[in-house]
């Protein structure tokens, strides 16, 4: 329970940060007092007398001045950029990859001529599955269900179209609006990028304009997708006013099933999964349900253990897949830490950043380590969280390192069990989660939080302007079962 001055000090906080945080509302109360009550004792004459001694270029300044300075301010600021509406794609029931179907179609794959998987792999990643926080409903694409899985051109593209199609055809009737009325086109897809690429493949399906604007990402790992919104922002900041974009974030793993035994490489045959989202920005407020706020970008791959910790590369059979480092837990927190420390300040109270401020001192000028480390509490600048579903171990880092309680990862949570990991389109369920479940309210704080290759931490921050109506989208059939109790072994 803790000591009862330590006690004392949580309950006197939320009057600390009342104070602090309305530091300029607090002072300006008693000094609006004190000259009311000093002009009742002057009375009448006296006010009258001070206001014949004004000129009139003071009066003239008094009122230029502040039009003038609010003016420049109006100018010279960012253009706002708001979120219309967004749609996750519904993944279907024949896709679908129970731990028993997964483990049987690996069992089958190692007979399979060319490929090295074998019994002690197959253990290997049953082990990783019950301990992965994946549920029994998570989907594949349907060339992964063969045997040998297709891992072709042509099955790629198949899966591509259906995901992004799905997505884009759900935004487009949920919004309304026309394809010809896009302006910028933005799509990131790390793994898979053929040749004319994603964008060119959107444009034909819709028919859009030839002078669209358009850019596809790849190799940019799970924090892509708010890479694309920091991308789509600035480009409609220097578009026509009311101008339109469209996001789309996916991965596309029929090319990248990894058939070797190096352990490190198998980890993502059990946490990737199927899934995209399709989001559509604006400079209009017009039908817009969010405001982004910020978006801050980290970057630690100059460091060499940084920028291989998630390396696409061959085995020494030359299989392809993913090597995941065994220090990607610490170097995550490290990137972390980086980018906390450049969004704190843009979105932390007062009172938070002077906690800080008064820790750092202790620390580091006055050199007193017996001071421990004052950890901001997020909680007070955000309502809700979107932590990048990577893995079971990605949400529990996160989770400590910020102080989270467990109702504020539990989008992370239940997303990566209805869906796996679904890469950078995995804050898009979260945000869902949060809607179906009837959490979000209007003025509402979003944190995204992603994590990509490189090594990359991102941050976005929404206000919320509506929230959703309805429970329509990739919940809609399954909210009513969430949350669920996930154990930390998964016995069959």
């Amino acid at each position: 329970m803790g000591s009862p001055a330590a006690r004392q000090l949580k309950q006197l906080k939320p009057l600390y940060q009342h104070v602090v945080d309305h530091f300029v509302a607090v002072l300006a109360a008693p000094l609006a007092v004190a000259a009311a009550v000093g002009a009742a004792c002057a009375g009448p004459g006296a006010l009258l007398a001070g206001l014949q001694a004004l000129r009139a270029a003071h009066v003239l300044l008094a009122a230029l001045v502040p039009a003038a300075a609010a003016a420049l301010y109006l100018m010279l600021r960012p253009r706002p950029v708001y979120l219309v509406d967004y749609a996750c794609f519904r993944t279907r029931p024949n896709c679908r990859v129970p731990f028993a179907t997964f483990l049987e179609h690996a069992k089958l794959v190692t007979f399979v001529e060319g490929a090295s998987i074998d019994e002690r792999s197959v253990r290997f990643m049953t082990r990783l599955l019950e301990r992965s926080g994946l549920g029994e409903e998570t989907c594949l694409p349907p060339a992964h269900h063969y045997i040998p899985p297709y891992r072709n051109m042509e099955a790629s593209r198949a899966e591509v179209e259906l995901v992004i199609f799905s997505a884009i055809d759900d935004l487009l009737a949920k919004t309304g609006i026309s394809p010809a009325a896009i302006d910028i086109l933005v799509v990131n897809c790390s793994l898979f990028a053929p040749v004319p690429s994603f964008t060119d493949m959107i444009i034909r399906r819709y028919g859009m304009r030839e002078d669209i604007r358009n850019v596809h990402l790849s190799g940019m790992g799970c924090s892509a997708g708010l890479i694309s919104v920091g991308l789509a922002r600035n480009f409609l900041r220097v578009a026509p006013r009311g101008a339109h974009a469209l996001l789309v974030s996916t991965e596309t793993i029929t090319p990248n099933y990894y058939v070797g035994k190096e352990r490190a490489m198998l980890l993502p045959n059990c946490l990737f999964r199927m899934g995209g989202a399709a989001v559509l920005l604006s400079t209009s407020r017009a039908r817009a349900r969010f405001r982004l706020a910020r978006v801050v970008r980290t970057l630690t791959g100059a460091g060499d253990s940084a920028y291989r910790c998630v390396f696409q590369e061959e085995d020494g059979e030359g299989h392809r897949g993913i090597n995941l480092s065994k220090d990607l837990m610490t170097i995550a927190g490290d990137a972390l830490k980086a980018n906390i420390t450049a969004i704190g300040p843009l979105v932390l109270p007062a009172s938070e950043q002077l906690l800080f401020a008064v820790s750092f001192i202790a620390r580091r000028v006055l050199n007193n380590r017996r001071v421990k480390p004052y950890l901001p509490d997020f909680r007070t600048a955000f309502e809700h969280f979107c932590i990048h579903a990577g893995g079971r171990a990605v949400i529990d880092e996160l989770q400590r390192s910020l102080g989270l309680s467990d109702q504020d990862v539990e989008a992370s949570r239940m997303a990566l069990h209805r869906f796996g990991n679904t890469s950078s389109s995995s804050v898009w369920y979260e945000l869902a989660y949060i809607e179906a479940k009837g959490r979000m309210r209007k003025g509402d704080r979003v944190w995204m939080i992603g994590f990509g290759s490189g090594f990359k931490c991102n941050s976005a921050a929404w206000e919320c302007i509506a929230p959703a109506r309805t429970a329509e989208g990739p919940w809609e059939d399954s909210i009513c079962r969430y949350p669920v109790d996930i154990p930390e072994v998964l016995k069959h």
